[in-house]
């Protein structure tokens, strides 16, 4: 238990410096690509809430699930209206 706990714990934190170093080392004109992407990555994690929501007893599974599944909804929502806004940035006016 306790191993299993540090080894998870190891791989949070390494994903989190991972993650910080590849969104600040992008740049501008490939901000549009990258939150395409995430948003792809988060709609993965809706899949994946929803198998953890899925058994009818009600555990910490299944409230982290639905937390997860919340939280990813706003992130792909949010995500689709930043990149509306910077796309209606290049458009040309008429």
């Amino acid at each position: 238990m306790h191993g299993e706990f540090v080894s998870q714990l190891s791989i949070f934190v390494l994903a989190v410096f991972v993650g910080y170093y590849v969104v600040w080392s992008v740049t501008p004109a490939l901000h549009t690509p990258l939150m395409a992407v995430t948003n792809a990555i988060s709609s993965v994690i809706i899949v994946g809430a929803l198998v953890a929501a899925g058994p009818e007893e009600i555990s910490l599974a299944k409230i982290l699930g639905f937390a997860a599944m919340v939280l990813a909804a706003i992130n792909i929502f949010g995500g689709f209206a930043v990149t509306q806004r910077m796309l209606a940035m290049y458009k040309k006016k008429k």
